[in-house]
């Protein structure tokens, strides 16, 4: 089957994008690895952020501004101001398709505060924001006929003259290869924080498999080692404690019962002031006791159900003992014009897109504006390439290399575990390009990961069934979180500093000289090359003052 657009990915971002280019007599597919339901997106609670009221200039600046001081000093401005000026008529397309926001006896919606805003800008339904608005973009994207193509795993993108013709994708009911030709292709496949399995808010299988297909592809990566650690996780499961906790008036404690840090600051230093609390061997918990069981039900059901059934705890009652976990990819593909690529027809949005609006520090609230803002500007511009542009051709010879490999898979048997590889993996990854990094954990865990690499084309399906083999996307996978791994551990070894998420313990300061992003592009397989770019925004402001001397 042809499509006129494809989009990859069933995120916010993607349904939005999707919804943005069906016509009533276009084709539009969304290809999703999993099934439908699956996504980052759902596991967003705490809710997305606008001033509502469009004509509110003082407060929209307000938002630009908290904005950019998070990214501290590695944002795009024009970028920002965009998406904090398309937040309250997002709100409004959301409303119109169905989200039901919280609100007040009056009819408005409510907002909460968020960690580092000035102001109470974010909009919620109750502590399961990104799942109820996913769900009303999937009914909305059904009623426009949109197909959904599920639990197909793409392998790599299919280009004709730098010009996008269709994407190769893995079919996993039955392990075949297919090709999906399309005039246009969105790419909006999510973040690469489930490469710190077992320490990490995201499923196990978000391992960056876009942007590792983006990298083959010979676009550019961005940003790669600022990855946000969300500072609040259940300690034994891993969930998500959303910042709505703290937002309603939730504290964190040690084991002393003592507050240590401002509850609503940013996540990078509430994550630092816990991990130094556990470095000091104190436990530390959020205590919701005082809020009382009607607001808590009221406020945080989710949260509520979540923690008494997995670990047992009535955080009415008693306290839930939390960690920092792997949360969120500030980093990712390098976009031109927000959401454009270098490969004509390719538009890449959402929490994969390096769209400059988070820098070195995303804000709580903002990814879900980002995704919905920078989807729905991805799936309309994707739509104008489709008209504007025919079919390119399909290389059918990538196509046979496709083949080639997974039936390698296949043909031999492997004595390695890659499940303990990836375990592995992730415990690598947290210890040593975690919240806290220096030059030997960086070099430490580049040896082990070079290492691992090699194994991995070693790697063989046990199991010789390919209806539905598991086992064949967990190696795909492996080999993709591996080839980002690297990017993000060069690009951390690379920056000297100490920026937003980004903090290396032997050099624990901001220096001024990394003022600019660092670029990450694979030269042959397995080789990288890093080259820093200068901020355009911070470099404009240079130009404007040597003009004025």
């Amino acid at each position: 089957m042809i499509y006129d657009v494809i989009i990859v990915g069933g995120g916010i971002s993607g349904l939005m994008a999707a919804i943005e280019a069906k016509t009533s007599s276009n084709k539009v597919a969304i290809i999703t690895k999993g099934n439908i339901f699956k996504s980052n997106s759902s596991m967003a609670c705490g809710g997305i952020n606008a001033v509502l009221d469009e004509k509110d200039n003082q407060k929209i600046q307000s938002h630009i501004e908290d904005t950019y001081k998070s990214s501290l000093g590695l944002a795009n401005l024009q970028n920002i101001t965009y998406m904090c000026n398309r937040a309250s008529k997002i709100i409004s397309k959301l409303k119109l398709y169905g989200v039901d926001f919280d609100k007040d006896e009056s009819g408005n919606i409510m907002q909460r505060p968020f960690g580092g805003g000035r102001h109470n800008r974010t909009c919620y339904v109750k502590d399961k924001t990104g799942s109820a608005i996913t769900q009303v973009l999937i009914k909305q994207a059904k009623r426009l006929g949109i197909t959904f193509l599920v639990n197909t795993f793409v392998l790599n993108l299919s280009t004709h003259k730098k010009r996008v013709s269709g994407v190769i994708a893995l079919r996993r009911v039955d392990s075949n290869v297919l090709v999906y030709p399309a005039k246009s292709v969105v790419f909006a496949g999510g973040g690469y924080a489930g490469i710190f399995r077992g320490n990490s808010t995201n499923a196990q299988d978000y391992t960056g498999d876009l942007t590792a297909v983006c990298l083959r592809a010979g676009l550019t990566l961005k940003d790669m080692e600022f990855i946000q650690f969300h500072p609040t996780g259940i300690k034994k499961t891993n969930y998500l404690v959303t910042e709505a906790a703290r937002a309603e008036g939730g504290y964190l404690v040690n084991e002393n019962n003592e507050r240590f840090v401002n509850e609503l600051d940013t996540r990078d230093k509430i994550a630092k002031a816990i991990i130094q609390q556990q470095n000091n061997h104190k436990k530390v918990y959020i205590d919701l006791r005082h809020l009382g069981l009607n607001k808590i039900q009221q406020k945080l059901p989710s949260l509520y159900n979540a923690a008494f059934n997995q670990v047992g705890i009535d955080i009415s009652k008693e306290l839930l003992q939390i960690k920092p976990v792997a949360h969120y990819s500030m980093g990712g593909v390098e976009v031109i014009n927000m959401v454009e690529s270098k490969i004509a027809g390719l538009f890449i949005c959402g929490e994969m897109a390096n769209t400059q609006v988070h820098g070195a520090n995303r804000l709580g609230g903002n990814s879900l504006l980002e995704a919905t803002v920078f989807g729905e500007l991805a799936g309309q511009k994707a739509l104008s390439y489709s008209c504007e542009n025919s079919f390119e051709i399909i290389n059918y010879n990538n196509v046979i290399k496709d083949i080639e490999m997974i039936d390698y898979i296949f043909s031999s048997d492997s004595s390695k575990n890659f499940n303990a590889i990836r375990v592995s993996l992730g415990n690598c990854m947290y210890e040593n390009v975690g919240i806290i990094r220096t030059e030997d954990s960086l070099i430490k865990a580049f040896d082990y990961i070079k290492y691992l690499r090699t194994q991995s084309y070693t790697l063989h399906c046990i199991n010789k069934e390919r209806r539905n083999n598991v086992e064949l996307t967990s190696i795909l996978e492996l080999r993709n979180a591996l080839e980002i791994s690297e990017a993000i551990i060069l690009s951390a070894n690379l920056r000297k500093e100490s920026r937003g998420s980004h903090f290396r313990e032997d050099y624990p300061s901001l220096d001024e000289y990394y003022n600019k992003h660092i670029l990450v592009n694979e030269i042959k397989k397995g080789f990288f090359k890093l080259e820093f770019e200068e901020n355009s925004f911070l470099s404009s402001i240079r130009s404007l003052l040597i003009n004025k001397n």
